[in-house]
Parts: C-alpha cells; sequence; structure tokens
C-alpha cells in the first residue's frame, strides 16, 4: 500500500522565530556575547521616566538662575559690592646677619598688631652694642599710602651692608587673598603663593674687637676733644677686617625705626657729620704716617743708603720762591742728631724725609713724581673696592693737582718736602693706609679688604706689586724701632711684637688741630694683621693718642681674643 506525502510538511525555508532556543540544552553558549538570545527593543515606559528625569532637572536650575538673577538680585548685588577682596603681602623675612662667630648683628622681630601698620608685622633690629651703626646701616620698612594699599612692599637696605647686600638679604613676598564683608569681617582666606626668606650674611667682623675699639676711639674722642675716629684690623692672608668702627655713629634701630624724630634730626644737623664712614668716606692728611713708603721708595731708587747718617737738627731752610733774598724754614717737631734710616722712621724726622724726598744740598731727593709713583704702587689713589658703600679716592698732590685746584699755580720744592712727610694736599682714606701697610708687611701683596666672610672672590683678589725684599726688612726695622724706642713705644707690649707708624697730621686753618695716627702689623716676625687707627681733628697737645687706643685695644685682645695673636 502506498502513501502520498503532504505537501504541508514540506518546507525548505525555516523561520528563525519558530524555533525555541533552550541555552540550557547547549553546553557552549556564551553569554556575553548574548549567544542564544533574541534583541528587545526600549520600552516606551523606560523613555518616559527618562524624560521626565531631565525635564527635571532642566526646571530646577532654571528656577535658582531666575531666583539669583530676577527675585533677590539686587540683594546679592549689594551684598558683593558691600563685600572685598584684598591681595595682602606675605612679608619674607629679610636674612640675617651675623659676626664671624656666628654673633647675631641684625635681625627681624615681631610686634604687637596694634601697635604698627596692621600689615607691618615685622621690624629689623640691631646688634645693641655702639659701634656698628656705620658698619650695618640700616633699612626702610613696608609702608602703605593713605588708603591702606602697599607703596613699598620690602624692608631696603639705605646703607653699610644693608644696602650692599640688599639683594641677597631680601627674600620675596608670598601673597594672600582675603575677603571682607562691610564691616571688616574677615569672610575667607587663602595664601596664594608662599613667601621665601632672604640669604644670611656672615660677617669677618669679630664683634667682641669691634665694641672694643668703638668704646676706645669714643672715649678717647670725649676725653681728648677729637671730632671724630676711625678703626680697622685686617688679616694680611685674605683682606678679612676684623674690626671697621667709625665714631661718632648712628643708632641703626632709630634709623630703621624711624619714630624718635628729634633724635634723627640731630644726626642731620649734628656738626660731627654722623653719617660719614670715616674709614672709606673720610678724607685726611695721613702725615707721619707716609714716611715708611717714601723710605722704601728712596732706598729702590738709591737716593740714599740706609747706613747714611744726615744731621737733624730740627730745620732746614731754602731760598724763598716767592720773595727774593729770603729764606722759607721748613721746621722738625725735634733735634734728633744724626739719624740713618730706621732710626729716622723711628723718631719721625721731618728733616731726614724733607732731603731724602725733595734733596738738599748734596743728598739728592726722589722728586713729587717718584713719590706719586710709590705711593701709588702701594694702592694709594686707587680705591680698594671694599665691599661697603661711598669709598673715597686718596690724593696725592703733584704739579697737575696743584695747578687745577690754585689756578694754574707752579710747584716749588717746599710743596714737595711737605708731600714728603704727608703734609700740603695729601689726602687719604684709612682703608687706602690700612691696605697700603698691609702690602707693606706681607712682602708686596695688596689683599682686598671686605667684610663678607662668605665672598671666596674676595678673598682670593690679590695684587703682587713685587717689592725688593731686602730693601723691605730696613723698613720693617724702622717700624720695630718704633716700638721700642720711638714715637709708638706705647705698642711695646711683652706678649706679642708689634711694628708700626706713628703720625701727627697739621690740619685747620693755621694749622691749629691734629689728625693723630697710627698704622702697622703684628706679629712682628711672621706678620699676620694689619691695623690703622685715626682720630680725627684733635688740638695739637693730643697726638699720639691714636697710638694708646690700639694700645688699649691690643691689651684686650691678649686677655679675650688670644687666637689672633700666635
Amino acid at each position: 500500500m502506498k502513501f502520498k506525502k503532504s505537501k504541508k510538511y514540506i518546507n525548505n525555508d525555516i523561520d528563525p522565530d519558530e524555533i525555541f532556543l533552550d541555552s540550557k540544552n547547549l553546553p557552549n553558549f556564551n553569554t556575553q556575547q548574548f549567544e542564544g538570545r533574541l534583541e528587545k527593543s526600549i520600552s516606551k515606559r523606560s523613555l518616559f521616566f527618562l524624560g521626565a528625569f531631565f525635564s527635571l532637572v532642566f526646571l530646577f536650575f532654571s528656577w535658582k538662575a531666575f531666583t539669583l538673577q530676577i527675585l533677590k538680585g539686587d540683594e546679592y548685588l549689594k551684598k558683593s559690592e558691600n563685600n572685598s577682596l584684598k591681595k595682602e603681602p606675605i612679608f619674607a623675612d629679610r636674612g640675617l646677619i651675623y659676626d664671624r662667630n656666628g654673633v647675631p648683628l641684625a635681625w627681624n622681630e615681631s610686634e604687637d598688631k596694634n601697635t604698627i601698620d596692621q600689615f607691618a608685622f615685622l621690624r629689623r633690629a640691631y646688634y645693641k652694642e655702639p659701634g656698628f651703626g656705620l658698619l650695618l646701616g640700616y633699612t626702610s620698612a613696608p609702608a602703605t599710602d593713605a588708603s591702606g594699599r602697599f607703596w613699598q612692599e620690602n624692608f631696603i637696605g639705605k646703607d653699610g651692608i644693608e644696602k650692599v647686600y640688599d639683594k641677597e638679604l631680601t627674600g620675596i613676598n608670598g601673597v594672600k587673598v582675603t575677603q571682607e564683608d562691610v564691616k571688616g569681617v574677615v569672610q575667607y582666606e587663602n595664601v596664594v603663593t608662599e613667601k621665601i626668606p632672604g640669604r644670611n650674611i656672615n660677617l669677618t667682623i669679630d664683634s667682641r674687637i669691634q665694641s672694643k675699639m668703638h668704646e676706645r676711639i669714643a672715649e678717647m674722642a670725649r676725653n681728648s676733644s677729637f671730632s671724630g675716629g676711625a678703626g680697622m684690623i685686617m688679616d694680611l692672608e685674605n683682606g678679612e677686617l676684623l674690626t671697621m668702627t667709625s665714631f661718632p655713629e648712628y643708632n641703626s634701630n632709630v634709623l630703621s625705626s624711624g619714630k624718635d624724630k628729634e633724635t634723627i634730626q640731630g644726626y642731620f644737623t649734628d656738626k660731627r657729620k654722623v653719617f660719614l664712614n670715616r674709614p672709606v668716606a673720610g678724607l685726611y692728611a695721613p702725615g707721619s704716617i707716609v714716611k715708611p713708603f717714601i723710605g722704601y721708595a728712596a732706598l729702590v731708587e738709591n737716593v740714599i743708603d740706609p747706613n747714611k747718617n744726615i744731621l737733624s737738627n730740627g730745620s732746614i731752610s731754602v731760598p724763598n720762591p716767592y720773595k727774593k733774598g729770603a729764606k722759607t724754614i721748613f721746621k722738625d717737631h725735634g733735634s734728633f742728631g744724626y739719624v740713618d734710616m730706621r732710626r729716622a722712621i723711628a723718631v719721625s724726622s721731618d728733616v731726614y724725609f724733607y732731603q731724602i724726598g725733595g734733596g738738599y744740598q748734596d743728598q739728592p731727593g726722589l722728586g713729587i713724581s717718584k713719590i706719586q709713583k710709590y705711593m701709588k704702587l702701594f694702592g694709594v689713589e686707587d680705591k680698594t673696592n671694599i665691599d661697603i658703600n661711598s669709598e673715597k679716592q686718596s690724593i696725592i698732590p703733584n704739579p697737575g693737582w696743584k695747578a687745577k685746584t690754585f689756578k694754574g699755580e707752579a710747584w716749588y720744592l717746599g710743596d714737595t718736602y711737605n708731600t714728603s712727610i704727608g703734609q700740603y694736599g695729601f689726602q687719604v682714606t684709612p682703608i687706602d693706609m690700612l691696605r697700603a701697610v698691609g702690602s707693606l708687611a706681607n712682602g708686596g701683596e695688596l689683599v682686598t679688604p671686605h667684610l663678607n666672610k662668605d665672598s671666596i672672590d674676595l678673598a682670593n683678589k690679590k695684587q703682587n706689586i713685587n717689592l725688593d725684599l731686602d730693601k723691605l726688612k730696613i723698613i720693617h726695622q724702622g717700624m720695630r724701632l718704633t716700638v721700642t724706642e720711638g714715637t709708638g713705644k706705647a705698642l711695646d707690649l711683652e706678649k706679642i711684637k708689634v711694628a708700626a707708624k706713628s703720625g701727627t697730621a697739621q690740619v685747620g686753618y693755621g694749622n691749629t688741630n691734629t689728625n693723630s695716627w697710627i698704622i702697622g702689623f703684628f706679629p712682628y716676625e711672621k706678620p699676620r694683621y694689619a691695623f690703622v687707627v685715626l682720630m680725627e681733628r684733635g688740638p695739637k697737645s693730643a697726638s699720639g693718642n691714636a697710638t694708646r687706643v690700639m694700645r688699649e685695644v691690643l691689651d684686650y685682645m691678649t686677655i679675650y681674643t688670644p687666637e689672633y695673636l700666635q
């Protein structure tokens, strides 16, 4: 029996919708790849809720904008006008200044906010002992205008070390933004940038010796009617200054504060020139302290044998260039008999140096050109370039200088005589003479005097002037004889051998006053330190006072700072 196939069961195309898939029966389905699943479209219900959510967010922000700008706009405008933003400096700490042993000489102090301008929380303070004013200088503080805005946002060094090293000492201020309401109540503060402190400076000065030097100069000035004075001690190896002080001086604390108007006004009216830093800016007739240099020049130029004796009997006389047939007498400060080079230095014979300087009878002289040449060799008339402000240039008189100063006047022999003993138009700074005697002591090396102990460049800045050491030895012997037998006998100490040369220069109208000088070095056998002390414009009877000041300083050093005398 044959069966016929039904056509409805024969269909080669299969519609996937007609197949029910069961993933449980297919063990290798990867459900992460949606195998065995049918895609569904997003429902209308989901779209409805999503649209409603974004509509609510839009309505919320629209309402807030409407409230801020329309409903409460005026209110918030008034608040913003009453609030203020202020940009205030956060004052950087100025660098500190120390002496060579770490003693603070200048620092910053906090003050009560209610005592000064509300933004200036610091003040500059200085070592309380006298003797440091013109060395350290002073600063001007940050300042505001009438509206309270700062027109000066930093401390500024105005003199001394504060001025010379102002860039290093000045830090970088920070910035703080403050919002205040109309009543001045701070709403918030925010530090925008942090402050950066300035760099500290370590000086070569020993504050103990500085104080003692100033104390003795000030006491001598008061007791013997000098108008001022200066004192320095310098290391011959590197130019470091152990002391550099000037009298009279200002008080750095008074000038930096600016509050004591009466005292400050007194500084400006003081006839003694309180603002004059005498060691570097004072110009003075040197007197006999030039004689060791003139003596060295005469030896090198073979003007005189060091053992030749010249009769020093109180004066010499030469024809008067202004009056025919008349004589001009050049006096000495005493009669010393026959003196050679060493003894002439020791007793400071003017007659001897008149003759080797300008010549006399059969004794030839250097002449003014060579006097100038050798004084310049020792650095006189050239600035030392010490690292402090206001250094002046010394003056060595010569024919060109005289013609310019005195309307074409000629140069005469008497001018050479007076120049040979440090008079006439001779004007020197104490720092010049300190460096000069230093080179005389160390064998011919001009060091650069300096105050910043950390400055390697200044310590290494030297010039060799190639001195004749055999001739120099004679000058050293004469300066040692000055101490043991001559005009510097006050410096004949037991614990330290000193070589020196004193000087008394006549100054003022009619030569009624004197400058008292002492220059020298120690220890004699192996020189390490040079010194200079000047007592300015005292009575004629006050010669030798500078030597007594230096003696008192050396006495102090033998007890309290013996490390410098070994």
